[in-house]
């Protein structure tokens, strides 16, 4: 890969971070799938992390999505820019994320919503067909939060740029007042006995549906103020105070608070803790920013990342319904499957994740290429109201999936809203794009 490929603008050491994020992703979803046999052959399904004590320590480590929002947040800084420079708009800017995020999300609803449809044909048992359906849509509500942050965030730099600490506390503020009316709510319910036993519940999910805009935009602001060399700018010293500042908070609000001590469950709908565990991650990626730099210097290392980076979308995606047939191909095969959560099952999960991430990068063969952006020449639809009703229909699907899980209607109408967006959000003219280019910033 020749350097001058790559763009001034770019850091690789967040190309580095966004693939790690990637991959711990797809290696924690392989340790909370537990499926083994049993002794009449029938599949038997355990969770192999519970009642298991390291593990909700260890999801303070594996949660890195606020990370992932942090790196998005950077990258959106650079493209509004890049966007401006052009001469583009807000509309130029969000058109060219949707269509990156909706392109490739397409195939996936449309494998999914014609699997199911025929599996419900076949007369498969609703239970097992929703003990497969729901892990595989629980995945998806980051396409929803992502692309809200992202059509927002020309908006957001402008705040940014104005009055930066005033939108974070702002942030931070509607966050709490939004874990707090769902608590409020929770307690309500639990009077019905409608809560789970441990931290929120179902009932109140809806209320807390506002903090995938605010938690995750505080997130994002971290990104811009990223991107400004605010964190660089700190001591080693400053940096290592702002990570133990954010465990701490995370640790009080655990404590002290309704919040539970997974991060894993407190993702979805997002809580003010996953916003302090953003801010330590910032602050530790800062920290770690030299080595990973000079790691990308290599050659080998940036074609490595390039090849995942390419496809992250792709991994994204795909990764679980893999994980889902991997496992039904190891249950028709006469193979040997350990106990979920013994020691001899955790020695499988490297194998397995190096097994998943081949299957996908050959689906990516065919699917890599829709990461790209189309975007080319005016919008096909000029009306002030197509691009936000594009985005709005992207949204609500994978919302909706998060909330009441994956089911053969849900998974038609993510189809039918994604091919709405994708029509509304069009250009008249497009790239034409055969294979990604042999670089690592795609637009």
């Amino acid at each position: 890969m020749d350097a001058r490929q790559i763009p001034a603008h770019r850091d690789l050491a967040l190309d580095l971070a966004r693939v790690f994020c990637v991959v711990v992703v797809v290696f924690v979803h392989l340790a909370l799938v537990g499926v083994g046999r049993n002794a009449d052959g029938s599949p038997s399904f355990a969770a192999p992390t519970e009642g298991t004590a390291w593990i909700n320590p260890a999801t303070w480590v594996a949660e890195i999505m606020p990370l992932f929002f942090v790196i998005g947040g950077f990258a959106a800084r650079v493209g509004w820019a890049s966007t401006v420079a052009k001469g583009g708009g807000a509309a130029d800017f969000i058109r060219a994320r949707l269509r990156r995020l909706a392109r490739p999300a397409l195939p996936l609803y449309t494998f999914l919503a014609l699997g199911l449809g025929a599996a419900t044909l076949l007369g498969v048992d609703p239970s097992l067909l929703a003990a497969v359906a729901v892990p595989v849509g629980s995945v998806l509500w980051f396409l929803g939060a992502f692309m809200l942050v992202q059509a927002l965030a020309p908006w957001m730099i402008r705040l940014h740029e104005r009055a930066p600490w005033i939108t974070l506390w702002g942030l931070l503020a509607a966050a709490l007042l939004t874990d707090v009316i769902r608590l409020v709510v929770g307690i309500w319910w639990l009077g019905l006995g409608r809560v789970r036993p441990e931290g929120f519940g179902v009932g109140d999910e809806l209320f807390g549906l506002p903090n995938i805009a605010f938690v995750w935009l505080f997130c994002q602001q971290l990104g811009f103020a990223m991107k400004d060399g605010w964190f660089a700018a700190r001591s080693r010293g400053q940096l290592v105070g702002l990570a133990v500042l954010g465990y701490a908070g995370v640790g009080a609000m655990v404590y002290f608070g309704d919040y539970s001590a997974s991060m894993l469950s407190n993702q979805w709908p997002p809580t003010l803790p996953l916003a302090a565990l953003g801010l330590a991650q910032a602050a530790l990626l800062t920290l770690l920013h030299g080595p990973l730099a000079r790691l990308m210097e290599r050659r080998w290392a940036q074609g490595a990342v390039f090849l995942v980076g390419s496809r992250l979308m792709s991994i994204y995606l795909w990764h679980v319904p893999v994980i889902v047939a991997l496992t039904g191909v190891q249950l028709l095969l006469p193979l040997p499957m350990p106990a979920p959560g013994s020691g001899a099952w955790w020695a499988t999960r490297p194998l397995m994740l190096v097994l998943v991430l081949a299957v996908v990068w050959l689906i990516s063969l065919a699917t890599a290429r829709l990461e790209l952006s189309d975007v080319k020449g005016p919008a096909r639809f000029p009306s002030r109201w197509s691009l936000p009703c594009a985005v709005v229909l992207f949204v609500l699907p994978s919302v909706a999936i998060a909330l009441y899980g994956l089911d053969v209607s849900l998974g038609l109408a993510a189809v039918l809203c994604t091919a709405a967006s994708l029509l509304l959000s069009a250009t008249r003219a497009s790239i034409p794009v055969r294979r990604p280019p042999a670089r690592l910033w795609a637009g």
